[in-house]
């Protein structure tokens, strides 16, 4: 029989949701892919966060409130069964262990989280652009960040 298959709510079937969860170089940005099967139609909410000198620090949140020093640098994308994360100006004072957690909505499993220890020198560059090129506000919000441009008036546009 398929451990998967729900069972009364009491006994909520643990399945993992969150397959594979991997990290790499995109220009100065690091990605972090978290790949999952997605077991329900309920609204999905996510969190990246990393741990390092022993304290849990919010990098990008639908669940809770990010920190400071990483909020104007983070993005998240989220596709089909993939949520991304995008930390710009990535340097080696941001390695550490990096956590994708996932919720669904009303999903008794509990929560769904998987880690990866990212090591600027370990990192491969990522495959393609083909991401970027899909979700043309990511490339805006770079545009944007570049301080030559940032005295352009997109209204106008």
């Amino acid at each position: 029989s398929n451990p998967c298959l729900p069972l009364p709510v009491l006994q909520a079937a643990q399945c993992q949701m969150i397959k594979d969860l991997s990290a790499c170089l995109l220009g100065q940005s690091l990605r972090v892919d978290c790949r999952y099967e997605n077991k329900t139609s309920n609204p999905l909410t996510y969190e990246f966060s990393i741990t390092k000198d022993n304290r849990k620090h919010v990098i990008h949140s639908s669940i809770s409130v990010s920190e400071n020093i990483y909020r104007n640098r983070a993005n998240v994308t989220m596709h089909k069964n993939l949520v991304c994360l995008y930390l710009q100006s990535f340097t080696t004072s941001d390695e550490g262990v990096y956590m994708c957690e996932l919720r669904a909505t009303n999903d008794y499993t509990g929560n769904q989280m998987k880690n990866i220890t990212v090591i600027k020198d370990k990192l491969e560059k990522c495959a393609g652009f083909s991401l970027l090129i899909q979700n043309t506000s990511w490339l805006l919000l770079l545009l944007l960040s570049l301080p030559l441009l940032q005295a352009v008036d997109f209204v106008s546009l």
